[in-house]
């Protein structure tokens, strides 16, 4: 089992930028794919970044250039740093661990989440 906490949401100018922390424990998850998906009112959960065991990222479009993912297994830590936030990146930001290798973008290939942490982008 592992379990996933998240932290670092918070409320933020546009333009501005936050760091999300996702700790892990239960056991290491350096072999877990992991990523991070987000939620905003009225909307679909989805997913921003993934990053694989190799350490291979992947982004989905919209945070492509602004957001960076990255873990330290060390520490059985995932990262998200996101700069550049816009209003429209106002969500529930999720991470969330496979029990794979590899970084899938659909939210039911997950099988571990956290609570999520709340990141609010005023305009």
């Amino acid at each position: 089992q592992v379990q996933l906490v998240e932290s670092g949401g918070g409320l933020v100018q546009a333009g501005g930028s936050l760091r999300l922390s996702c700790a892990a424990s239960g056991r290491a998850f350096s072999n877990n794919a992991v990523g991070w998906f987000r939620q905003g009112p009225g909307k679909e959960r989805e997913f921003v970044a993934g990053i694989a065991w190799s350490g291979a990222t992947y982004y989905t479009d919209s945070v492509k250039g602004r957001f960076t993912i990255s873990r330290d297994n060390a520490k059985n830590g995932v990262y998200l740093q996101m700069n550049s936030l816009k209003p429209e990146d106002t969500a529930v930001y999720y991470c969330a661990a496979r029990s794979n290798i590899i970084v899938r973008t659909t939210a039911d290939d997950y099988r571990y989440w956290g609570q999520g942490t709340q990141v609010t982008v005023s305009s």
